[in-house]
């Protein structure tokens, strides 16, 4: 598996590869620090920019050593251009499988990334695509809670079928979410009677249910242990995803990139993306649904 993490080359990346080192990855795994540095500042300077360069290549080297001391074979490289554009090209390039972006709350350049450049990895990055947030507490006895979010879609399958390949610490926990797509917006005027109105939302309650039942096969299948909710949506489904993470103490976010509910990475304001730049923790955005450039765990 070949992982790609960008980072902003601050002291405080070493959290966000410290994070990525503590993880079971496949045996052939290999991984490639990358920093973008963005030469427009630097026009008339370019001695500084040099300095830079420098600078930047010490930490990444610093911070690649924790997952050499793991056994994993990691590279790293610092890169001119703007990282809206350079980050997902550079992933196509090296053929990455997995594109880690990091974001720690203490950089501002982290949080100026997490807008324009973690969108454009998101809807351009033709592999899987990870926003990282190290945990404020470290999980006890490295047991992590997963939240994974359906609709049944094919897409949603494939992020589904994905964690159930992988190999999590053991005692991990899984929560399987669908939440019914009401047949209107509350408020919103209807020529539908009272009963059908019931039916109507009887029917997507029931059909939220089997996608989460479905979903939550899948990954019992493996020895996970699951839990299901189908929740009402008291707001946007974005939004109802990241209160349950928050409630629930979700240490990582799996989902797919397409579906049913704008799962779209070319759309804006899609789900996946909503969720990607405003969870409480990590989140995965599994990218396609045929499962050819998802993560590839041999157990």
């Amino acid at each position: 598996m070949r992982v790609m993490i960008a980072l902003d080359a601050t002291p405080q990346c070493v959290e966000i590869v410290r994070a990525a080192a503590s993880r079971p990855w496949p045996t052939d795994s290999c991984f490639v620090l990358l920093h973008v540095l963005d030469p427009f500042p630097y026009a008339k300077a370019p001695i500084s920019l040099g300095l830079a360069k420098q600078a930047a290549q010490q930490q990444l080297k610093r911070a690649a050593k924790l997952l050499e001391a793991a056994g994993w074979k990691t590279d790293s490289a610092v890169v001119l251009g703007r990282p809206k554009k350079i980050i997902w090209q550079e992933a196509e390039s090296w053929k990455a499988d997995l594109l880690l972006v990091g974001a720690n709350k203490t950089s501002t350049l982290t949080r100026w990334m997490l807008g324009s450049t973690a969108r454009a990895a998101l809807r351009h990055a033709p592999c899987s695509v990870e926003i990282v947030r190290p945990p404020s507490q470290k999980p006890k006895g490295e047991k992590l809670k997963i939240l994974c979010p359906t609709d049944g879609s094919q897409y949603s399958l494939a992020a589904l079928r994905s964690v159930a390949s992988r190999l999590w610490p053991k005692g991990s926990q899984v929560k399987v979410i669908s939440i019914p797509e009401p047949f209107l917006p509350l408020g919103q005027p209807s020529n539908c009677k009272s009963k059908e109105m019931e039916e109507l939302n009887a029917a997507a309650l029931e059909d939220a249910k089997k996608s989460a039942t479905e979903g939550a096969e899948i990954l019992s299948k493996a020895g996970l242990k699951t839990t299901v909710q189908t929740p009402l949506a008291r707001r946007t489904h974005a939004e109802e995803i990241v209160k349950i993470a928050e409630s629930w103490g979700a240490h990582l976010i799996v989902l797919g990139s397409h579906g049913r509910r704008g799962f779209d990475r070319m759309s804006i304001g899609s789900v996946s993306e909503d969720v990607a730049l405003h969870a409480p923790c990590s989140v995965e955005v599994i990218g396609g649904a045929s499962g050819s450039r998802e993560r590839r765990v041999r157990m």
